[in-house]
């Protein structure tokens, strides 16, 4: 592969991301605070960014896997400084969960430097990401997509070309509407079903083969049931942002969204017991304290 890629931020996501794109053989440069994460990645075969402002000369794409649209922009800025070291045809790849205004307007600036940025969102959570089960929802320039394509399915099982920038930022608010509301009834199910003296754990099983089957059942069941929300899959506080963009964008498009609201009340609710580490499947926390269910 001759593509150089960087990746920017390797923590879950962005580890499993270099190390599906090393595999693949493209050349890989990371770049991290976190030396420890960057040095494992250099051992696979990566290479170390001496400098932030010198990945612009040294890549033709950059990836970026960072908490939020502030970081990414502050990064793009401040840290690769893209503005003054950036080149006509380099490509950036956002694969964060962006605000999908923020996201547009920041491709709007750099494509007037001859950069094309994409808002490569992904679904799937980490553990999907490293069994390459997850994909990948991207807005921008459709022909940017259909050359990074080969990038996408390097790490994922399929990628989805959504419209231009912001669009794969809102495809995943959309899905992580729909994830969100299926984790909270399954919490209530599990919590009902515990009410009424049934096994949560048989519980489960029952609602995997039955009609009212979702893949929430596999990320989140067994750790609701056996309340395992230590080393997370993602943290409750990324779910909270997340879901605080869904309703804004509801709020912006005057779309309303009664059970999204009541899901981020509840994510609230735990985020002031202090469990914002913990795994968003803690949500079954909130109705085993309405049910007063203490064992």
């Amino acid at each position: 592969m001759s593509t150089r890629i960087a990746v920017i931020g390797v923590g879950l996501m962005g580890t499993s991301l270099a190390k599906h794109l090393l595999s693949a053989g493209y050349p890989v440069t990371v770049h991290d605070l976190d030396s420890a994460k960057v040095e494992a990645l250099v051992r696979l075969g990566a290479r170390k960014a001496h400098a932030p402002d010198q990945i612009a000369a040294e890549a033709d794409v950059i990836i970026l896997s960072l908490p939020n649209s502030h970081v990414v922009n502050d990064v793009l800025t401040s840290s690769l400084k893209l503005f003054e070291t950036g080149r006509k045809g380099l490509m950036v790849i956002d694969t964060s969960t962006p605000d999908p205004d923020m996201s547009a307007a920041m491709a709007a600036r750099l494509r007037e430097r001859g950069i094309e940025m994409m808002d490569g969102t992904i679904s799937g959570t980490s553990e999907m990401f490293a069994e390459k089960n997850a994909i990948f929802m991207v807005g921008g320039s459709e022909a940017a997509f259909q050359d990074c394509r080969p990038i996408f399915l390097a790490a994922a099982k399929e990628a989805f070309y959504m419209g231009p920038n912001g669009a794969g930022a809102n495809t995943k608010l959309v899905v992580n509407l729909v994830l969100s509301l299926n984790r909270m009834a399954l919490a209530e199910g599990l919590t009902l079903a515990a009410r009424a003296g049934i096994d949560q754990a048989q519980a489960l099983k029952v609602l995997k083969q039955s009609a009212a089957y979702s893949s929430a059942m596999d990320q989140k069941g067994d750790r609701m049931v056996k309340r395992n929300f230590l080393k997370p899959a993602s943290t409750l506080t990324t779910s909270y942002k997340d879901s605080r963009l869904i309703l804004a964008l509801g709020a912006k498009l005057d779309c309303p969204l009664p059970m999204m609201s009541l899901y981020v009340q509840a994510l609230a609710s735990e985020i002031s017991k202090g469990k914002t580490g913990l795994d968003p499947a803690t949500i079954i926390d909130f109705y085993r304290d309405l049910a007063n269910i203490r064992s």
